[in-house]
């Protein structure tokens, strides 16, 4: 009892708690988007806007490879710190190998995969013909690096479970630092193209996943034997069940990826844009989206443990306030992002390269639009993960998947039947705002009762 009155967790200001435990989340999650932010840069600047759409289009992997990584390492983190604090240690071994066993071989098979059926994924995934060679040549090479990246990313929460935080941060970060410096150098002194930004990323996420094994294999508090990496249902499926809510809300972003790439291609044709231009400009969009959800997430992920405690120590006042203060956070982050949008669209636009006068006013006309309720995005996340940690996993992953599937994807197919490829612009603005209200008349009702009935 004492301890509980003692954990800062239940003491110290909510405002301080938060910084402490978002910071880091935030910073992890930043430099992960780095990958996909500086080859966008680098290969607008190089190729133009058909490599910018050639990098869009291979998008949908890089998503399928962060579910899997989550799926593993979440699955994997959280199986291993519930056998730990019940002090069951062989089963909390069998879950980190089983966890890094499933990382090595769903990555070595989606490469395979990858390789083998790459054209039609790629015309799949909404490549035009002009666009088709770049994303061929783009994905072919990073493919070979999918199973580091995945036991980066995945490995990276094993890490923190063994209490390496700062650990694991650095191995995200010194890939992206590699990636960064190798980008230029390959594509401009090398003059490689688009393969030297593929060749750039492959070496980071290499000496990434590296740093991430070999932290494995000298794990803190228990031994990882190479045998435990063996596949067993007994690891497996305990595993699969923690990590699929954060694996289904990866994968449906990757379908909503898809099917706005082949909508933008389809009725950009019948526009007076053609295929290309929307496609690059989605492209440049998702990657800076990237930027502002990574700051909203680490806010998101930095408030569960100070959520969990207080609801299970019955503090209710300070579940609330959490709440409140880290929402309050992200929409004023939110509000700069948003009069970024609106205000200086061309400008960031014209960071990943040059392109047609069309070009850019369909850029800009994309990004005023498209993310037009950038200021209470913020909301969902952060509503979402506040009901994972309070036990409430079914409403939690109900209201992350609202924005994606449940609301966006029908917009995407149906809007563009009567608006055309405005269609596509005006779907996001509607399922945010959708979204958002969601999310606010479920909090609010659970506010409302939190303490009467639980």
């Amino acid at each position: 009892m004492e301890e509980k009155q003692n954990n800062p967790l239940g003491s110290e200001p909510i405002g301080t708690l938060i910084a402490r435990f978002a910071i880091p989340s935030i910073i992890a999650m930043l430099v992960s988007s780095l990958y996909n932010i500086v080859d966008q840069f680098f290969i607008g600047r190089s190729v133009g806007m058909l490599g910018n759409a050639a990098t869009n289009v291979a998008f949908p992997l890089s998503i399928t490879c962060t579910a899997i990584s989550l799926l593993c390492g979440i699955g994997g983190a959280a199986n291993f710190n519930l056998a730990m604090g019940r002090k069951e240690k062989e089963k909390a071994v069998a879950f980190a190998g089983g966890s890094i066993g499933m990382m090595l071989i769903l990555g070595v098979l989606l490469c395979v995969v990858s390789q083998i059926f790459l054209e039609p994924m790629m015309r799949a995934f909404g490549a035009t013909e002009k666009v088709l060679d770049y994303s061929l040549e783009y994905t072919g090479i990073t493919a070979l690096g999918f199973p580091f990246l995945i036991v980066t990313t995945g490995g990276s929460n094993l890490i923190r479970a063994d209490g390496s935080p700062k650990f694991s941060m650095m191995c995200t970060l010194v890939g992206a630092i590699i990636n960064t410096i190798l980008d230029p150098l390959f594509i401009f002194v090398f003059d490689m193209g688009i393969a030297g930004a593929a060749w750039a990323t492959i070496i980071g996420q290499v000496v990434s996943g590296l740093m991430v094994l070999w932290y494995l294999s000298r794990f803190k508090t228990v031994h990882i034997p190479l045998k435990s990496l063996i596949p067993s249902g007994t690891s497996w499926i305990p595993i699969i069940s923690l990590g699929i809510a954060p694996f289904f809300n990866q994968i449906a972003m990757m379908i909503v990826q898809i099917v706005m790439n082949n909508t933008l291609t389809y009725y950009g044709a019948q526009s007076s844009y053609g295929s290309d231009i929307p496609l690059a400009c989605a492209g440049i969009i998702s990657k800076v989206g990237m930027i502002f959800f990574a700051i909203v997430i680490g806010i998101s992920q930095g408030i569960q443990p100070i959520t969990s405690y207080n609801y299970g120590a019955g503090k209710y006042d300070r579940v609330k306030a959490t709440y409140k203060k880290a929402v309050a956070a992200a929409i004023g982050i939110s509000v700069v992002a948003f009069l970024l949008f609106q205000l200086v669209p061309r400008q960031i636009i014209s960071i990943f390269g040059s392109g047609s006068e069309e070009y850019f006013l369909f850029a800009e006309k994309f990004f005023r639009i498209y993310l037009f309720f950038t200021f209470i995005n913020g909301i969902q996340p952060i509503t979402a993960n506040t009901f994972t940690s309070i036990g409430k996993a079914g409403k939690g992953v109900f209201l992350s998947l609202t924005r994606q599937i449940i609301f966006l994807l029908p917009l995407l197919i149906i809007l563009p039947l009567f608006m055309g490829i405005e269609g596509v612009m005006f779907s996001a603005p509607i399922a945010d705002g959708v979204a958002a209200v969601l999310c606010v008349f479920f909090i609010v009702k659970e506010f409302k009762n939190m303490g009467t009935n639980s």
